[in-house]
């Protein structure tokens, strides 16, 4: 009986100590749910100021409806709709499922699915710097359009390819699958993808095309992709989320006390209009609640703090301490704990020994570690070099006479002290094919430095031969290819740098569109033509440009013309018309035979000039999607305009202001033979130069006739007479292959 009762104190004993230790636990655990309310639904954590139940969460923005009735385990749904969300966090994102928008056919080529998924969010905003635009299919084109700040943007992509070989697994590279970002402030889009030839001949590996804004993190780009991914229907995208539409700043004037909760901060959002909050540093938990910011005990975490002996916690932070016998700062990155001294010559002499001895050592082991990493340093930029086909390039500009211009090939410490280390500050552009950094030269000149992110080993021959001969262009309206770097993975390219911005910026914003009179449209026009004849008929080997558009004409500061951006230029072989390549372009001014054959040939650069012609007499954009559907296109806008006669309609006002109507009429016919369909009915570049340049003669009206003269006769010249050559020696008279300044093409057989 005895036993029995000490077994039953034992047994309450114990119990008590649970409890206790479980009250500990719940108190010493952080909150995420105001006091009574359900933190969690399913796998989901519920967060305040989120929540599941009246009174629960902030307002009607942040209701979370947790469905348990037809799901097992429940799942979370955003105010009440039918976006399901899987994740909340209290630094402001929200994760969301969001339906795949898709093109589907069958094998003869008639549809079969298809929808058009879209978005509305009353309060948060599609996350900009976690998601992507997502496009996969090799007959696909997939378009993005959204409200940004009550506004409409329209974005996109296009991928085309004839075969699955040439899809990279794990790349988002362009061909198979292309990406592009996501605005700022969008609280709504849709999503739609079309196909170009219904997938016939791709059927097999992809029957369908699909577009969708996914989480960045969450994606990995799989060739299977192009046909199991008729098998998904969602895709993971990220919202953030913020509270009011008012600043910090604003909130405090009109509220007497703080605005967030204790230990924490008030920051403005970059994405939407409003506020968060955070908890200070050395606090964690959540900062909209009551004592949700919880101190923490770095002690606990040897990761957290840097006490070599003794660690004490404190508010926010923690401080280190020396037991009895040691002085110092206890820290293991500051003098640490060093033991007191008493006395005796001997220990000061070991241990002053022992110090420089040690420091000796560290010493010598640092000299040699840096030596070794310097030794391989200069051993991977010379394998670089010669990866890069810097031995090639040396001979080839050794060959060149003296007296003649040509590539310099700079070293890797060169443009890093020319970016400051490409430093962030100095970045003017980015693009899917890298980014361009501005630099300055030891000697003073200010460059522009292209650093791409790809390159193939297998062109390299090409792309030797393509800086020589680009470099040996020494034509007014060209931006000058200064040179080169071939110690890194990736060559870089060195370009003079031009002040004045590009013609797109000129033409489409008001305030800079007003010092473009139709003098220097017309002058502008001109020049850009008689350099593109330049490129097809005077070279030494021709060159096609593949993307002449407004963005790729700089303008000095006296508004001359300045082609750019030859990324995507094909050398042509003398003895070729066109060559067939992967089709690459940007819309609007993409030639419609170029993208049916994948034949190019210098009239699609007449094609793609025609549109920068209407840019610049109608002052509209070559694609707009604010026009009547049918008008999108501005090549499609002028010829309807043309034909219903309502062109004048149609012209910038500086046009109608300052020009002849029989002068724009000219202009606009020869806009028109640019933009026939068939190549072949297409004038040259160069019939287009000497009319440009006939017209601009007729406009000036000024006694100075000899300067129009040797205007036109230099003109004529730099038409007719070739300034670059290119030996024989070395087999590089006849050859194509595809510019890697920006990106890397692999040539084909036939049209994709």
């Amino acid at each position: 009986m005895k036993a029995s009762m000490g077994d039953e104190r034992r047994a309450s004993h114990l119990a008590l100590v649970c409890l206790l230790l479980a009250a500990v636990a719940a108190a010493e655990s952080t909150p995420i749910a105001k006091l009574g309310c359900q933190d969690r639904c399913g796998n989901v954590s519920i967060p305040y100021p989120f929540g599941t139940t009246t009174d629960c969460y902030l307002n009607e923005d942040f209701y979370i409806a947790c469905n348990s009735t037809h799901y097992d385990p429940p799942r979370a749904f955003l105010t009440g709709s039918n976006i399901e969300v899987t994740n909340i966090t209290v630094g402001g994102k929200l994760r969301i499922m969001q339906f795949i928008a898709r093109d589907c056919y069958n094998k003869s080529g008639f549809p079969v699915s298809s929808n058009t998924p879209s978005i509305t969010l009353s309060k948060f905003r599609v996350s900009d710097t976690d998601n992507k635009f997502v496009a996969i299919g090799c007959d696909t084109e997939a378009t993005i359009q959204g409200v940004q700040d009550a506004k409409g943007y329209t974005s996109g992509c296009i991928s085309k390819c004839d075969s699955i070989d040439y899809v990279d697994n794990f790349t988002c590279s362009g061909i198979g699958c292309c990406q592009t970002s996501i605005a700022k402030d969008v609280g709504y889009f849709d999503i739609s993808v079309r196909s170009y030839n219904n997938h016939q001949g791709i059927w097999d590996f992809n029957p369908c095309s699909y577009g969708f804004v996914v989480e960045e993190n969450s994606f990995n780009f799989s060739s299977n992709y192009l046909r199991d991914l008729q098998d998904v229907t969602m895709m993971p995208m990220v919202l953030d989320w913020f509270i009011g539409n008012e600043t910090c700043e604003t909130i405090k004037t009109k509220s007497s006390g703080d605005v967030c909760q204790g230990d924490s901060t008030c920051y403005n959002v970059d994405n939407g209009s409003g506020y968060r909050c955070k908890c200070l540093d050395g606090y964690q938990g959540d900062p909209y609640l009551p004592n949700g910011c919880q101190d923490i005990d770095e002690c606990k975490d040897p990761n957290l703090n840097k006490c070599e002996k003794i660690c004490e916690n404190t508010k926010g932070n923690y401080t280190c301490l020396c037991p009895k016998g040691y002085h110092g700062d206890g820290r293991a990155d500051g003098t640490g704990c060093v033991a007191n001294q008493s006395g005796g010559s001997l220990i000061i002499e070991l241990t002053v020994g022992l110090g420089v001895g040690i420091t000796v050592l560290i010493a010598g082991s640092t000299w040699s570690y840096w030596a070794f990493k310097k030794w391989k340093l200069i051993k991977l930029k010379h394998k670089f070099f010669r990866q890069n086909g810097g031995l090639m390039l040396q001979q080839e500009l050794s060959r060149r006479d003296s007296s003649t211009e040509t590539a310099k090939i700079f070293s890797a410490e060169e443009l890093e002290t020319a970016t400051n280390n490409y430093d962030e500050s100095r970045i003017i552009g980015r693009g899917g094919y890298g980014t361009v950094y501005k630099g300055t030269l030891s000697d003073g000149r200010t460059v522009a430095i292209k650093k791409s992110q790809v390159v193939d080993e297998s062109q390299i021959d090409q792309f030797i031969n393509e800086v020589v001969v680009l470099s040996q262009i020494n034509h007014r309206n060209v931006v000058k290819l200064l040179g080169c770097c071939l110690e890194t993975e990736v060559p870089l390219l060195v370009y003079e740098f031009i002040t004045n911005g590009t013609l797109f910026e000129h033409i489409h914003n008001k305030s800079k569109a007003s010092s473009l009179t139709f003098e220097t449209r017309l002058r502008i026009a001109a020049e850009t033509a008689g350099v593109l004849s330049y490129l097809h008929s005077s070279a030494s080997i021709p060159i096609i440009h593949r993307d002449v558009k407004s963005t790729n004409i700089l303008l000095d500061d006296s508004y001359t013309a300045k082609v750019s951006d030859f990324g995507a230029s094909r050398l042509v072989p003398l003895d070729q018309a066109g060559i067939s390549t992967v089709v690459q372009g940007t819309l609007g001014y993409l030639d419609p035979e170029y993208l049916q054959t994948s034949q190019l040939t210098e009239k699609s650069d007449v094609y793609s000039f025609g549109v920068v012609l209407l840019e610049l007499l109608t002052g509209q954009k070559a694609l707009c999607f604010e026009r009547l559907e049918e008008d999108r296109n501005l090549a499609m806008y002028f010829i309807s305009a043309l034909k219903e006669d309502r062109l004048v309609q149609i012209l910038e006002k500086c046009v109608v202001d300052e020009a002849k109507i029989e002068m724009v009429e000219e202009i606009g016919s020869l806009a028109r033979r640019c933009l026939r369909v068939k190549g072949e009915e297409r004038p040259t570049m160069k019939e287009v130069a000497m009319e440009l340049e006939g017209l601009r003669m007729m406009l000036e009206h000024h006694p100075l006739v000899n300067n129009d003269e040797s205007r036109l006769e230099e003109t004529e010249y730099l038409l007719g007479e070739p300034s670059l050559k290119i030996g024989s020696n070395g087999g590089m008279n006849n050859v194509t292959y595809d510019s890697i300044t920006d990106h890397i093409i692999l040539q084909v057989g036939h049209g994709r």
